[in-house]
């Protein structure tokens, strides 16, 4: 068991390290194949596509469940709002970026996962071995929420080296069998990162205050909740429609 997320922090820092590297090489070579060829591409392709790419985006935020942990375990809360929303705004950043860029070098061609356009050879293998890396030493940090509330549900807060190992398990059969990566984000995007990151903490925003929260505050979290909801429902019926158009196929 953890006792501190600090502990685990070189290997977060070591991971993202070798993250932004591997982004860096991908968004080289997108750069040098886009000058190369150009190829067509479209800036809208309809109401359906926006939702299915609010889901995908939404999940780049997936890591939300990961706050409240790491808030506990700062040094200076104070700072921890600010260093929160730069950290926000230079993800958001680098995968508009990081998205963008490989839709511009590849065009209709752009696969889900993005190595797999790299082709064949020491790049491709280099890129994607960084990211193994990367997905290898995050996931104890990642997971860490997910072991306290099974563990908190099932097994009286206690530790449970079983259960966390039957977690590791299913997440790893749940990569490997998932048979279109990019309709499984948007999916598990619209349908729980939607919720995490905008619709439950308007919630826990009113119900904190209380008779307390002023009414702009209220009329925000208001709305806030009714557009996550419906950005959730509708997202997801477009993500399991292009699930199950693409299976009957």
């Amino acid at each position: 068991s953890i006792k501190t997320l600090t502990l685990l922090a070189p290997l977060s820092i070591f991971a993202d390290v070798v993250d932004l590297g591997a982004m860096g090489v991908v968004l080289g070579q997108d750069v040098s194949t886009w000058l190369a060829e150009k190829p067509p591409v479209f800036a809208f392709g309809g109401p359906a596509e926006i939702l299915y790419g609010i889901g995908v985006a939404v999940y780049a935020f997936e890591g939300i469940g990961m706050v409240l942990p790491l808030e506990a375990e700062a040094a200076d809360k104070r700072k921890f709002g600010g260093t929160l929303g730069l950290s926000m705004v230079f993800i958001a950043v680098m995968y508009g970026l990081f998205g963008a860029m490989g839709y511009l070098a590849f065009g209709s061609s752009t696969r889900d996962i993005i190595t797999t356009n790299l082709g064949a050879g020491w790049l491709s293998v280099t890129v994607q071995l960084g990211l193994c890396i990367n997905l290898f030493f995050t996931m104890p940090v990642m997971m860490n929420p997910v072991y306290e509330v099974a563990e908190r549900l099932l097994y009286g807060k206690r530790y449970a080296w079983w259960l966390r190992c039957i977690l590791v398990v299913f997440v790893g059969l749940m990569a490997m069998l998932v048979p279109n990566f990019a309709d499984f984000l948007s999916l598990v995007g619209s349908s729980v990162c939607v919720l995490l990151g905008f619709v439950l903490p308007a919630a826990f925003h009113i119900k904190v205050l209380g008779a307390e929260i002023r009414w702009p505050a209220l009329i925000a979290d208001v709305a806030v909740i009714v557009i996550g909801l419906g950005l959730s429902a509708s997202g997801t019926w477009t993500s399991l429609a292009h699930m199950f158009g693409a299976s009957n196929a």
